[in-house]
C-alpha cells in the first residue's frame, strides 16, 4: 500500500499525516489567483466601476458622505490596504476630510478598541476621519426607514440614514445562510437595529418548528433566499451610492476589487468568487480531512468553523469528517460554545428560533452535523472538555483521528473506502462535476 504524506495547518504550526494513495478520490484546493496591485485596483474599480458611473461622478462638493466598513471581524479583507484610496479619491471629488465619516458596520458585534480601529481602516485614515461605533440596542442612534415585504422592521443608524451620501466598504466571500457576504450586509445587518437583525436571520431557519435549516438559505445560494432578499430589500430604503469590495485568494492576499453599483458590483463580485473558489470533485467520500487553514483561521471554534460547510459537501451523509483547528482561543466568543447546552436538536432549534443570533445558528448548524456524521475534532488538549459538548470527538493529532477512523472503517466493513482532502476549507466551493 503507497503512502502519501499530507501536512495540515494547525495555529502557527503544522500537523502530518500518511494516507493511503489508492483511496484519496480528491485533494481540493482553490483555483491559483495572483495578488494584485491594491492602490492600482482600487483606483481602477472607482474610476471604471460595473453598472454606474465612477465615484468622482456620484458624490458632489457639500456632500456629507459616510463610509459604511465592516469591523475587525472581517479583517481577512485587508480594507486597512484600501480604505485610504477611497477617501483620496472622495478628496479628489472635492469633499474634504471633515465632510467624511466611517460608519463601523458591527451588527451585533461589540465596539472596537481605538487599536482594532487602525486595523480595519489603516492609521492614516483612523488620523483623519471621524469614526463612529455601531451599536445595535442604542434605540438613540436608530431610525426606523420601512419594513421588509416579510415584516422586518428596518431600523438603521443615524449616520447612514442622515449622510448625503453612502459608500459601502468590505470583502466578499461565501457565508453560510446569506449565500455570501458583503455588499446588502453592511446595511442590514452591519449598522442595523438588534430587533432587525433578529427577523431577519430567523429566515434561516425553516417555516415551522422541526423544519430546521431553511435550504434555501446556505453557502452561494441566491435565487429565492429569503435572507438574502430581506437584507438587500432593507439595503435600498438607505440606497448606498457606490460599493468597493475586495476578493481574497487562497493565500489570503488581496487578488480583485470590485466597485461601483451597490448590487450589481457585488454580484459580479460574487460570481468572482466563485470562479476562483469552485473546486470539482469525482465523488462525495467516506472520509473527509477539512482543515480551516492554520492561524487566523483556526484561532477559535467559531473562527474554524468555516471548515464544516465545505466537508457538509465533500463527504457522505453517515461518513467521517476529521476536522483541524488548534482553537487557541476556544471560548471566543462565549456566545458561540455556550449554545452548546442542549440533548437534542428539537430542543436546540426551539431555544434558537425563541432568540437567534448568528453564533447560535453556526452552534445549531454544527449540532445538526454531528448527527449525520462522525466527525473526529483535532484540537489542543485543554480544548477537550469544551469539546465533547458539541458532540465532537476530540482528539490531540491528525494521525490519532486517521487510527480511530480507520477503526470505524473495519468494523464497518469498508475496505473499498474513499478520502477527500481539503487543506484550506475556508477558501474552497466543492461541487460534484457533471
Amino acid at each position: 500500500m503507497a503512502l502519501k504524506e499530507f501536512e495540515f495547518g494547525f495555529g502557527q504550526t503544522t500537523q502530518k499525516v500518511m494516507l493511503p494513495e489508492e483511496h484519496i478520490s480528491d485533494v481540493l484546493e482553490g483555483n491559483p489567483t495572483p495578488a494584485c496591485d491594491v492602490e492600482e485596483a482600487t483606483l481602477e474599480c472607482m474610476r471604471h466601476p460595473i453598472g454606474s458611473r465612477p465615484l468622482q461622478e456620484i458624490v458632489r462638493k457639500g456632500d456629507k458622505v459616510c463610509i459604511v466598513c465592516a469591523d475587525i471581524t472581517r479583517t481577512w479583507n485587508h480594507s486597512d490596504q484600501f480604505v485610504i484610496h477611497i477617501v483620496n479619491e472622495l478628496n479628489r471629488a472635492e469633499i474634504p476630510d471633515s465632510d467624511i465619516c466611517i460608519l463601523f458596520a458591527q451588527g451585533t458585534h461589540r465596539a472596537q478598541t481605538p487599536e482594532e480601529d487602525i486595523r480595519v481602516v489603516g492609521k492614516e485614515v483612523a488620523s483623519r476621519i471621524k469614526l463612529y461605533q455601531h451599536d445595535c440596542k442604542n434605540k438613540d442612534e436608530l431610525v426606523h426607514v420601512g419594513d421588509t415585504k416579510l415584516g422586518t422592521p428596518v431600523w438603521i443608524n443615524k449616520h447612514a440614514v442622515d449622510a448625503d451620501k453612502v459608500i459601502v466598504v468590505d470583502g466578499i466571500t461565501t457565508h453560510l445562510f446569506a449565500g455570501y457576504g458583503g455588499g446588502r450586509k453592511l446595511i442590514l445587518p452591519g449598522v442595523a437595529g438588534d430587533e432587525s437583525i433578529q427577523i431577519n436571520h430567523c429566515n434561516a431557519l425553516g417555516a415551522e418548528f422541526g423544519s430546521g435549516i431553511n435550504p434555501a438559505t446556505r453557502s452561494t445560494l441566491l435565487d429565492h433566499n429569503p435572507v438574502s432578499d430581506d437584507m438587500q430589500e432593507a439595503s435600498d430604503m438607505i440606497k448606498p451610492c457606490f460599493l468597493v469590495h475586495s476578493i481574497v485568494n487562497a493565500d489570503g492576499q488581496i487578488c480583485r476589487m470590485v466597485g461601483g453599483d451597490p448590487y450589481e458590483a457585488w454580484l459580479e463580485g460574487t460570481k468572482l468568487v466563485y470562479r476562483i473558489q469552485k473546486v470539482p470533485m469525482k465523488q462525495e467520500a467516506d472520509v473527509g480531512f477539512a482543515c480551516a487553514g492554520g492561524y487566523p483561521k483556526d484561532v477559535s471554534l467559531y473562527q474554524g468553523s468555516k471548515c464544516y460547510d465545505p466537508a457538509d459537501v465533500a463527504v457522505k451523509d453517515g461518513g467521517i469528517i476529521i476536522a483541524i483547528m488548534e482553537a487557541s482561543d476556544i471560548q471566543e466568543p462565549p456566545a458561540y460554545l455556550n449554545s452548546f447546552q442542549y440533548e437534542t436538536e428539537a430542543d436546540m432549534e426551539r431555544a434558537l428560533r425563541h432568540h437567534f443570533t448568528i453564533p447560535f445558528f453556526v452552534a445549531f448548524n454544527l449540532f445538526c452535523m454531528t448527527h449525520r456524521y462522525t466527525i473526529y475534532l483535532v484540537t489542543k488538549p485543554e480544548n477537550f472538555e469544551a469539546i465533547r459538548k458539541t458532540n465532537q470527538i476530540p482528539v490531540a493529532t491528525v494521525e490519532e483521528a486517521w487510527a480511530l477512523a480507520q477503526k470505524q472503517l473495519e468494523k464497518e466493513g469498508k475496505t473499498d473506502y474513499t478520502i477527500n482532502v481539503m487543506p484550506h476549507c475556508a477558501a474552497i466551493v466543492p461541487y460534484l462535476k457533471g
